[in-house]
């Protein structure tokens, strides 16, 4: 498939390519990239499974997010970011697990962390015994309404994770 195809429709032919699965936590974007994979046909073949953790509390009890990440740095930073990713690929039992956390606003932004703040977190498990899992999560700062904040961080946690599969 070329560069020119929905990212969405890249991952699936990667993923189906190496038997692998994708299992995705998402907060800000509230299951919209969960609906993207799920609008490409065939995509039952590699995505598993999606949680939409809004709450602290889903997060600590779906994802095994630590209640010290949330208590010390809020749901919208790093740590949080890369528990939800390893959280779900551990609970999914996939290869891949992707994770976003942000502010889409139009309230919430501060000066540390103004709307349009995401972290993206990406997990990889490897095979056991290979100490070949990791985790990744990058920031971003998006600006437009809200629904346009979601769109963009929903397009921009796939493109993370397609980078990191073509990088496998």
């Amino acid at each position: 498939m070329d560069d020119d195809s929905p990212v969405e429709e890249r991952i699936g032919d990667a993923l189906r390519e190496d038997d692998q699965a994708i299992a995705v936590a998402e907060s800000c974007t509230g299951g919209l990239i969960g609906s993207m994979l799920t609008d490409v046909p065939g995509s039952s073949d590699y995505f598993d499974r999606g949680f939409v953790t809004y709450s602290y509390d889903a997060k600590l009890r779906d994802l095994g997010v630590s209640r010290e990440a949330l208590d010390e740095r809020g749901a919208v930073s790093e740590p949080v970011a890369r528990q939800m990713a390893r959280g779900v690929r551990d609970a999914a039992g996939t290869t891949w697990g992707v994770a976003t956390t942000g502010i889409a606003g139009p309230t919430g932004g501060t000066d540390e962390k103004p709307v349009g703040t995401v972290f993206l977190g990406v997990a990889y498990a490897g095979d056991w015994g290979t100490q070949e899992s990791y985790s990744t999560v990058s920031r971003y700062e998006f600006d437009g309404t809200r629904q346009e904040i979601k769109a963009q961080i929903a397009r921009q946690a796939l493109r993370d994770v397609l980078d990191e599969i073509e990088s496998q």
